[in-house]
């Protein structure tokens, strides 16, 4: 593990983040341990089920992917399951990720204790671990609603990505539309035990995610400011992106690119794991 780990310092009430003073209930006090990230960015709230399916893993991963390059930070809780795909994604599109942990900051109790190594590389990428509860403080069963709504303050918008009825994860997404944020929802397979929860929260009025775009539109972020996009890109990959000036089908540019289908569907399928491209309507376009 990386040596150099910052021990965790207490904010002033005037250093606060200001999101979270907006929430009914803000904490009296909070630790860092890290960088806090820019206030002036775009806070999302990624949660999700612990019993992550497949299908899970991958919106996940391919949804933060896609917002690479945008002034967008990742919040989750440093849990098992989606927090920790969600940190992992943030951190592997080189974008800012803070964690709420329902301990302590102080390594002897950081929880999950499987997570502390990701808690290092989220310090040491420029994120921050943040905490209302003293240091010390052990993991109980009542840390994490009250971190919950640490998460849900901290954020512009709350997206959720599978979860079952009931669920702490769909108490959190309650929290969120009773603190004024946003409540996003990734849709699921209908016979999904874990699709069941963002399926009644978009019955409920929350918008459908089916793209980053469609993340990128709900934090209203400028899509005029050029992206600071820094992906590694093969030169296959930079030459199919290359003729992908307008969107266009898959056999449109199997001609434009004079490959055949299985290579381009090869290319297209990495570059969307990259978040630089979406299909829509059986088209292939630039994100």
């Amino acid at each position: 593990m990386p040596a150099r780990f910052p021990t965790p310092t207490k904010l002033k009430v005037t250093d606060f983040p200001p999101l979270i003073r907006e929430i009914t209930d803000p904490p009296s006090q909070l630790y860092l341990r890290g960088e806090y990230p820019d206030p002036s960015l775009h806070f999302l709230t990624v949660i999700g089920s612990r019993t992550y399916t497949e299908y899970g893993k991958h919106m996940c991963t391919t949804l933060i992917h896609g917002l690479a390059g945008y002034p967008i930070v990742i919040v989750s809780g440093l849990a098992l399951g989606i927090d920790g795909i969600a940190h992992h994604a943030a951190l592997a599109a080189g974008l800012r990720t803070v964690a709420v942990p329902g301990s302590g900051l102080d390594e002897r109790v950081l929880y999950p204790a499987t997570h502390r190594g990701l808690a290092h590389r989220i310090v040491e990428s420029g994120g921050a671990l943040i905490s209302e509860l003293d240091p010390m403080e052990q993991p109980r069963q009542w840390t994490f609603p009250r971190r919950n709504r640490i998460m849900v303050g901290l954020s512009h918008a709350v997206l959720v990505i599978e979860a079952e009825i009931p669920s702490g994860t769909l108490i959190t997404s309650r929290l969120a539309a009773e603190y004024n944020r946003d409540v996003l929802a990734v849709p699921g397979p209908i016979q999904s035990t874990t699709s069941r929860g963002p399926h009644m929260l978009i019955k409920r009025g929350a918008a459908l995610i089916e793209s980053s775009a469609d993340i990128i539109e709900a934090l209203h972020v400028d899509t005029h400011i050029p992206r600071r996009l820094d992906v590694d890109l093969s030169t296959d990959e930079r030459a199919l992106l290359a003729v992908l000036t307008t969107p266009c089908s898959r056999d449109t540019l199997r001609i434009l690119t004079q490959q055949s289908a299985s290579s381009v569907n090869i290319l297209l399928a990495s570059l969307e794991l990259k978040g630089v491209i979406v299909e829509r309507m059986g088209l292939i376009e630039r994100i």
